[in-house]
This record gives structure tokens, C-alpha cells and sequence, in this order.
């Protein structure tokens, strides 16, 4: 499965747009994390525990949108993004998405 941030895909042409491949998941924080970040946040710099929080997240939403993609019957995600939202205090979504397409190649 071939994914891009760009509408395109160097020696390929999109065939045929299938729409919208979403995926995501809402995490909540976790008591002993949000410790260990607190006392980080005193002394500033990197809160480790998010950041790869963050990057589970990313990955995992990733994941998904490729899934869904592929039970559209695509061969590539274009356009993808990635946008959060907080869904309650403490609680946030991942959301990867771009559009399905199939591939021919030039």
C-alpha cells in the first residue's frame, strides 16, 4: 500500500478515486503517565510519556485508515493528513485520512 501527503505518486497515475480512508482512535490519559509528565513539567523540556502517547496514536490510526482503505480496494492513500481532537478532558482522537485510490503504473 503506497502512502503520500502529495496528490500524486511519482510513475504512477491514479486510475480511479475511491473516496475518503479514515482511521482512528481515542486514548485517554493514564494516572502513573500523567504523574511522571507533571513532575517532568517542572523542570521543563521534553514530556517524553506524550510525545510517544502521540506516536502510538499516530501509528495506530495509520493503521486503520490503510485497512479501510484496503476494503475499498485501493492500491494507495493520497492527500493524507492527521488531525486530534479532544473528545473530554483527558481524553483525545487520532484521526489519519486521505483518499483511496487505485494506481496504474506509468
Amino acid at each position: 500500500m503506497h502512502i503520500s501527503t502529495t496528490d500524486y505518486l511519482p510513475g504512477y497515475t491514479i486510475e480511479t478515486s475511491l473516496g475518503i480512508a479514515r482511521g482512528s482512535v481515542v486514548r485517554a490519559r493514564f494516572f502513573g503517565r500523567d504523574f511522571i509528565a507533571s513532575l517532568r513539567n517542572l523542570v521543563g523540556g521534553e514530556v517524553n510519556e506524550y510525545t510517544n502517547l502521540l506516536a502510538e496514536s499516530r501509528e495506530q490510526s495509520l493503521e486503520r485508515m490503510i485497512l479501510h482503505a484496503r476494503s475499498l480496494g485501493a492500491d494507495a492513500v493520497v492527500n493524507v493528513r492527521f488531525t486530534s481532537n479532544t473528545i473530554m478532558e483527558g481524553t483525545a482522537e487520532m484521526l489519519a485520512y486521505g483518499t483511496a485510490v487505485t494506481l496504474k503504473k506509468t
